[in-house]
Formats: C-alpha cells, structure tokens, sequence
C-alpha cells in the first residue's frame, strides 16, 4: 500500500496547487468558495459509496466487469441519479448561505447550473475511476476495501477541482 499511498499524497498536492490557479475567481464570487469542499466531499462519498457496492460485489462473486452486467450498470446509474438529485440541492445551499451573509454575486439559476454541471460530471468520472479501480484492484489481486475508496476519493478531489472550475467557466464565463 505504500507505493498507493505515496501516489495518492502527490495527487492531492496537485489539487492544491489547481485551486490555489483559481484563487482569484473564487474571491471575486464567494459562492464558488463555498462550493468548492461541498463538491469536492460530495465527489468523493459518490465515488466511495460506489466503490463499497463493487468491492462487496466483487467479494461475493457477482460482478463480472462486462457492459452487460446488472449490477455494474444500475449502481452507475444510481450514482448519476444521485448526482442528479442531490447536487442542485447543493448549489442552492451555496447561494443561500452565501444569500444571508451578503456575499453572493451570481444568481440562483446560475449556482445551480455550476453545481448541477459539475455534478454529473464528477458522477461520471467517478464512476470511471471506481470501476477501473476496482478492476486494476481484482486484476493484481489486491483487496479493493483496501484500495479502491482511497484512490477514488484522492483523485475525486483533484477531478472536483478541475470540473467546478470548468464549469464555473462554462457557466459564468
């Protein structure tokens, strides 16, 4: 697990060194700086959550890694529809909060569409990552309770970071 772990801890420096880029957009809209550990933590428990359901498949011998396989599929899904449903949630949050302590500067429609965007996107990858995780984990035969939700929630991180603000640029320009 070392050489996982001493992977995982330059990745996360990555991620500081992407949000500190982003510095001066986050203080021109202080909404985004409070979505910023909100999207970032709910990439990861999405990625997390994903990853126990594989890895307890895995152990039980019912997941095969095929395009067809039930399981693989409707937990991918699930994880979007969550994403779906909880991030707008989330962005709405944000402008509230930020609303009360007369900080915001973008709209309602607009925070929510950052969030929203940024959500599925990081569903997706996480997904993408949680299954070849979980894949590299069963193909070295290394235990993915061990390994899959520490790499996914590491690189979860990094991937919130670069979508939020891809997003943010998308959205508000």
């Amino acid at each position: 697990m070392l050489p996982v772990l001493v992977v995982l801890t330059a990745i996360e420096l990555g991620s500081g060194i992407v949000l500190d880029t982003f510095e001066s957009t986050l203080l021109r809209y202080p909404t985004l700086l409070v979505l910023v550990p909100v999207t970032i933590g709910m990439a990861g428990n999405l990625g997390s959550i994903l990853a126990a359901r594989f890895s307890t498949a895995l152990h039980l011998g019912l997941l095969s890694f095929s395009p067809d396989d039930d399981r693989l599929v409707g937990n991918a899904v699930a994880t979007i529809a969550l994403a779906v449903t909880v991030f707008p949630l989330v962005g709405a949050g944000a402008w509230l909060l930020q609303s009360l302590l007369g900080g915001t500067r973008l709209s309602l429609p607009t925070v929510v569409a950052v969030a929203l965007l940024s959500g599925v996107v990081l569903a997706a990858l996480a997904i993408a990552v949680t299954i070849i995780t979980t894949y590299a984990a069963y193909r070295f035969e290394l235990d993915p309770d061990d390994v899959v939700i520490p790499v996914v929630t590491n690189v979860c991180d990094v991937l919130g970071v670069l979508v939020l603000f891809g997003a943010v640029r998308l959205v508000v320009g």
